[in-house]
């Protein structure tokens, strides 16, 4: 009978505390979930500016009868790639940013590439129409490397609230999983060399 009130007793302190650690822990969680997802909509928008910019350029471009169409075909396959990747902020996995982040990168590789190209073509290089959508693009480029710091940022918070004591014991119980973080591109710790 002692045995049995025991176990009562501990039954009712743990059905007391739970609660309460659990609904301030797993509120705190949806917060900062909530606060990744909003954030992953920054990138998300920052990159589809850029892919919005990229047909007007293209455009733009084209319009010089002698520039290379390769770099045009490399251009719009790569927009193409870039755009049709998408990953649910349900699923913020590093595999899947891994995923988008390879497209995008592409997609960057084969800017670069036009805008090495440009500088052969002195009468495009003074185009205002050019000259403004590379401004843009610039802008957009810079927007997109601060929306995926802040991305960052708010997913190293999210990550370091699941993990502590005791809140990791309910985002295990709630499904609460680690998020992914952007990470530089392979390489990109290597210095260019430039040569004059």
């Amino acid at each position: 009978m002692k045995l049995r009130r025991k176990q009562f007793i501990y039954l009712l302190l743990l059905a007391g505390i739970l609660p309460f650690l659990s609904s301030c822990s797993y509120n705190r969680m949806i917060e900062m979930d909530e606060a990744v997802a909003g954030q992953w909509a920054q990138v998300e928008n920052a990159y589809q500016r850029r892919a919005d910019l990229i047909p007007n350029l293209v455009n733009t471009v084209k319009g010089y009868a002698d520039f290379e169409k390769e770099t045009l075909t490399q251009v719009i396959e790569a927009r193409a790639k870039a755009t049709s990747v998408t990953v649910n902020a349900e699923n913020l996995d590093a595999q899947a940013l891994q995923q988008f982040q390879s497209a995008q990168d592409g997609l960057s590789s084969a800017l670069s590439k036009l805008m090495v190209v440009v500088e052969r073509y002195p009468d495009l290089k003074a185009n205002q129409n050019f000259l403004d959508l590379q401004a843009q693009l610039e802008g957009t480029e810079n927007r997109i490397a601060v929306e995926r710091r802040k991305f960052n940022d708010a997913t190293r918070n999210y990550n370091t609230f699941i993990r502590r004591f005791p809140t990791n014991i309910v985002a295990a119980i709630f499904g609460f999983d680690k998020k992914g973080y952007f990470e530089a591109a392979e390489g990109s710790e290597q210095v260019p060399t430039v040569e004059f």
